[in-house]
């Protein structure tokens, strides 16, 4: 049940890590907005950005389906949206939702309008926003841990897959248009929660749109930093839980973080993670967070609980956290 008076929160990030977010956030609150990334360049969406010159819808898609209505219509259009094709022709693998949503970009011309008529066909329980008005194209310079040797990797989908260690992230272009309704969805909130998530493809990339960032320094929002349960095999390799904070405060200097959310299976050194976590200003909530099957996902229930710890025990006796 979503109590009256339920905090205003925008979540930032892209893929399965931020649909877990959603998951939880919509159990305790019916104002929320999804700001994505739109950076995706592999796969269905991958297709679509080439041929059609569109945002690719991917990650805008799984959002919109995480927030759907909790009734047979909002889940079997959820499945509806999720489904992709198997052929052996050009709609193999191809998702329904990534189609439907093109679509109603070309008839209305106007991607946030188009996203918001689905939200509606799920009666979702929130909103989806892209961080930019345009597709981006990741960047990153990254070294051979072994051999010292520097190179750049283009792509998200190469950014994700790989194994070298990422110094440096940027966009392409450097300074592209956020979508308005994104800024003033971040200045309007009661909370900004980023991650968990693919860290340098979906969530850093918000930290680089110039608007997007100022915005998330001017905001009197309060900020929550989710942590991942695992390193990956690919862009986060052999990072530790307080590489993940000390990676966010270098490409987001003077970003002030109020809370860190971790699960304490997740956590190899405590008391760095406290350190580094006071060092951007913050209170760390150490929470079991992880599905009781032991796999490295989120349960919505859990992070719902601790999202609501968060949210009422930073502030205080100052509901949801408006800073002055």
């Amino acid at each position: 049940m979503i109590e009256p008076g339920s905090p205003t929160v925008v979540a930032l990030g892209g893929g399965h890590g931020l649909a877990a977010t959603l998951s939880a956030l919509r159990l305790m609150s019916d104002r929320i907005t999804a700001v994505v990334t739109v950076a995706d360049d592999g796969g269905s969406s991958g297709r679509l950005r080439d041929e059609l010159d569109v945002l690719p819808p991917g990650d805008l898609r799984m959002a919109l389906a995480a927030l759907c209505d909790d009734s047979d219509w909002g889940r079997t259009w959820r499945d509806v949206l999720q489904h992709r094709f198997t052929s052996a022709g050009d709609l193999d693998q191809h998702a329904v939702g990534n189609l439907l949503i093109v679509a109603l970009w070309e008839l209305l011309d106007d991607p946030v309008a188009g996203l918001d008529w689905v939200g509606r066909l799920l009666n979702a329980r929130g909103r989806v926003l892209p961080m930019a008005s345009v597709p981006l194209l990741i960047e990153a310079d990254v070294r051979d841990p072994v051999t010292g040797l520097a190179r750049v990797v283009s792509g998200q989908s190469r950014v994700a897959l790989t194994t070298d260690r990422i110094e440096q992230l940027r966009l392409v272009p450097n300074d592209p248009p956020a979508c308005a309704e994104s800024v003033a969805a971040i200045l309007d909130a009661d909370w900004v929660v980023l991650g968990p998530g693919s860290w340098f493809s979906s969530v850093l990339p918000h930290l680089l749109v110039p608007e997007i960032s100022a915005a998330l320094h001017r905001t009197r929002a309060r900020r929550c930093i989710t942590l991942n349960l695992e390193s990956d095999d690919g862009e986060t390799y052999g990072l530790t839980a307080t590489d993940h904070l000390d990676v966010l405060r270098a490409h987001a200097p003077g970003l002030r973080i109020d809370a860190v959310v971790a699960d304490p299976t997740s956590v190899e050194d405590v008391g760095a993670l406290s350190a580094a976590t006071a060092e951007l200003g913050a209170d760390l909530l150490l929470r079991q967070v992880r599905r009781g099957d032991g796999s490295a996902r989120h349960d919505p229930l859990r992070l719902a609980a601790a999202y609501r710890d968060v949210f009422e025990g930073v502030v205080g006796d100052v509901p949801y956290g408006r800073r002055d």
